[in-house]
């Protein structure tokens, strides 16, 4: 066949394609007529009554009732997940690629990839129920180092957050659908604002957003808290392992110890490149000095050139391997990149970790 015939007999495809697809979005969005419907959550502890047609994470958000997104419900991230009783119908295209085959078979769906289109009985985490939209100023920007940053934000309403220490909120960028996760630093103690460590993130939206448009005295949004990243209810003694911005949960942690007058004794390792991504070294040196329970171990994976840099090097995973010669009745903590956490669990299971012992938070 002629090459031009089959450029243009491809063409006409496309083309047909592209106009069937742009046909079904307007037979859903105007004839489909779903009318008002009803979710029942967690066997009837909420019942929402909502518009038909949308999909099941806005219809919960526009209902007061928030689940972690960070794709803006673009089906990307698949932190939306949620059991469907009932009413969900069959799995679609674009949520068989975010969720396993034992999922599926258990009703699990990503939410913002199911439309409402009658009645549906599903099942959240009861802690989900008690997360909030919060309405924040910015009161306070700190360089930490080059590309992270600290901000402060004061709460304007609700006025107050109760959350737990290792928590994280998902914060808006600017009026976006865009909603992005950080772990709150602040200690819960301190319940009319939050602090949080926000590392650049080359052509991240919202790191970029922050890094190049947020000012203090901006108004922000957020929701939360979310996650259950903290202290086990045990006593025994404990490994943190972090890098960069993983600090975070941490530095709260720490601190929400300090104030509840926790004496669990605890190494804590945290990991950068160099000097300069080094931060909070001062804060935690004092803490160090104060509480005969904490040891802080930071390291340096490359010292650059002219760093007075006199303490542990190599990779973060190298300096725990070092310093950790037994870890059977030890609990660790872990929070930083996949690879990181990845890399410190195969050492701590080489040195004998039981388990149910690792705790972590990846950033994806």
């Amino acid at each position: 066949m002629n090459p031009a015939a089959v450029l243009l007999a491809a063409l006409a495809v496309c083309l047909v394609t592209a106009a069937l697809a742009a046909l079904l979005l307007v037979a859903e969005r105007f004839l489909a007529n779903y009318g008002p419907c009803r979710i029942d959550v967690n066997a009837g502890a909420r019942k929402l009554d909502v518009r038909g047609g949308q999909t099941l994470l806005a219809a919960l958000k526009n209902a007061g009732v928030f689940l972690p997104s960070a794709c803006g419900g673009r089906g990307t991230c698949a932190y939306c997940k949620v059991k469907v009783s009932s009413g969900g119908g069959p799995v679609a295209p674009t949520e068989t690629p975010l969720l396993t085959a034992g999922e599926i078979a258990q009703d699990i769906r990503i939410s913002c990839q199911l439309k409402v289109r009658g009645d549906l009985a599903i099942l959240v985490p009861e802690e989900l129920l008690a997360v909030r939209e919060y309405r924040g100023r910015v009161e306070k920007i700190r360089d930490l180092t080059h590309d992270v940053k600290e901000l402060t934000i004061g709460l304007i309403e609700p006025g107050e957050i109760d959350f737990a220490a290792g928590q994280y909120v998902q914060l808006q960028v600017g009026g976006e659908p865009v909603w992005r996760a950080y772990s709150i630093s602040s200690p819960p103690q301190v319940r009319d604002a939050i602090e949080l460590i926000i590392r650049l993130v080359p052509g991240g939206i919202c790191t970029t957003w922050v890094f190049t448009k947020l000012r203090e005295g901006d108004e922000v949004r957020f929701t939360g808290p979310y996650g259950s990243f903290g202290l086990s209810d045990g006593g025994g003694e404990m490994v943190w392992i972090a890098g960069g911005s993983g600090m975070a949960p941490f530095w709260s942690m720490v601190r929400d110890m300090q104030r509840r007058g926790l004496r669990r004794r605890c190494t804590y390792f945290f990991g950068a490149v160099a000097a300069r991504d080094l931060f909070l070294l001062r804060e935690l040196k004092q803490l160090e000095s104060q509480l005969d329970w904490l040891r802080f171990v930071p390291a340096l994976s490359r010292p650059a050139e002219g760093d007075d840099w006199s303490g542990q090097v190599g990779l973060i995973t190298e300096v725990v391997a070092r310093h950790v010669p037994d870890a059977a009745d030890v609990e660790a903590y872990l929070c930083g990149s996949p690879g990181m956490i990845d890399a410190a669990v195969t050492v701590l299971r080489r040195k004998g970790i039981g388990e149910g012992r690792v705790f972590f938070d990846k950033f994806a």
